[in-house]
């Protein structure tokens, strides 16, 4: 059996112990020490990482009593080996860990919902909820749980007799009987969990809560906390700045300034779209009928402006056809016909011009890996080209 140094103390970072066994496996080497301060993979917390003499440890995981490190090289059996785990991604996990505990607790103790799913990983503590909470109520449930950051309460471990469990109240995914350890922070929570804690709430720093999504049973959350938490802030504080700059507003006026830009933006391009329909318009009103096809260019038209164009010439041709895009990224194209299904006309100039789409009799579209010259050609040098 594994002594776990991580019980006894969660900050110990580098240790002392002796190697029991060593074997290879896949590649690399499944080594157990008589103890150890690598947290192994468990409870949606991540396995510890670091190094064991000048060997790695790139995973910890357990079987049965031991804790196994999964290492880049050999150990000899007998030998002893320092032991330092990766501190920062531990403390962060910790940070991390402990802040969700609050924030479950705060949860369970409002409403009575349960931590149903948590998992901690680079985007962030995801955690899921057995009811749903609104983002009012997450925001409120956010702020108490900074202010238990801020009150600096204790946090503390205790592994209860079999006995004292029935009379215990705490939160739990699985139904314990034995080796039960709790998890209490002073006044807000206690949980069986078997991952490495902070001492003190104090250590977390700050805890913020980024989205909600609604599921079909409760909600989910991203959370995240202590340097993840600063790390994010400071990304996004960035990224303020800079949109402060290019819009010449302050920081805390940037969302105003983008809604007004985007207004801006929206009234531009309904006027682009009434210069464009007007334009098709008197495009068409020039064209005079013809028994012969009508092929447009228009590299700037949207689809519903192809649409718009080829509708309106349609009535002075057998079929209308027209594309916008340019050689190097392909041609979207629509095709409009009062008199010719279309069908037959799209899947041969697919196969012909390597196109996909498809549509009604009367109207197709799709896209074209072609070259213009190669489109013109395939509508023979007889179409009227316009563009």
């Amino acid at each position: 059996m594994t002594r776990r140094l991580y019980y006894e103390d969660a900050h110990i970072r580098e240790f002392d112990a002796v190697v029991v066994s060593c074997r290879e496996r896949d590649g690399a080497f499944e080594v157990v020490l008589d103890k150890t301060a690598f947290f192994p993979e468990g409870g949606g917390n991540p396995a510890d990482i670091g190094t064991l003499g000048k060997v790695h440890v790139l995973y910890t995981f357990e079987q049965g009593d031991e804790v196994v490190h999964r290492c880049d090289g050999p150990l000899e059996a007998g030998e002893t080996v320092h032991g330092e785990i990766d501190w920062e991604k531990r403390f962060s996990n910790m940070q991390n860990h402990t802040a969700e505990h609050i924030v479950s607790g705060i949860v369970h103790r409002r409403h009575g919902y349960a931590n149903v799913g948590f998992h901690m990983g680079e985007e962030g503590v995801i955690v899921d909820f057995d009811g749903f909470v609104g983002d009012k109520e997450l925001s409120d449930i956010e702020r108490e749980a900074n202010a238990v950051v801020w009150r600096n309460v204790p946090v503390t471990q205790s592994f209860p007799a079999p006995e004292e469990l029935p009379r215990l109240e705490y939160r739990s995914k699985l139904d314990l009987t034995e080796n039960v350890r709790l998890v209490a922070i002073e006044g807000v929570d206690v949980c069986a969990c078997c991952a490495p804690h902070v001492k003190r709430t104090g250590e977390i720093g700050v805890i913020k809560i980024f989205e909600s999504i609604r599921r079909k049973n409760g909600v989910r959350i991203r959370m995240l906390a202590g340097d993840r938490a600063y790390e994010d802030y400071a990304k996004r504080a960035d990224s303020v700045s800079r949109i402060s700059a290019l819009l010449s507003a302050k920081p805390d006026e940037v969302a105003p300034a983008v809604e007004r830009l985007l207004a801006d933006r929206d009234a531009l391009q309904y006027k682009l779209g009434g210069l464009k329909r007007r334009i098709i318009q008197q495009k068409v009103d020039i064209i005079r009928e013809t028994q012969e096809n009508l092929v447009f260019f228009e590299p700037d038209f949207d689809m519903k402006e192809l649409q718009l164009l080829v509708t309106a010439a349609r009535e002075k041709c057998p079929v209308a056809a027209a594309f916008s895009g340019d050689d190097e990224i392909g041609w979207k194209y629509v095709l409009a016909s009062k008199t010719v299904d279309l069908r037959e006309t799209a899947k041969a100039m697919n196969a012909a011009l390597h196109g996909k789409g498809g549509g009604k009799t009367e109207l197709v579209t799709g896209t074209l890996k072609a070259a213009r010259a190669e489109i013109e050609r395939y509508w023979n040098k007889e179409s009227e080209v316009e563009g």
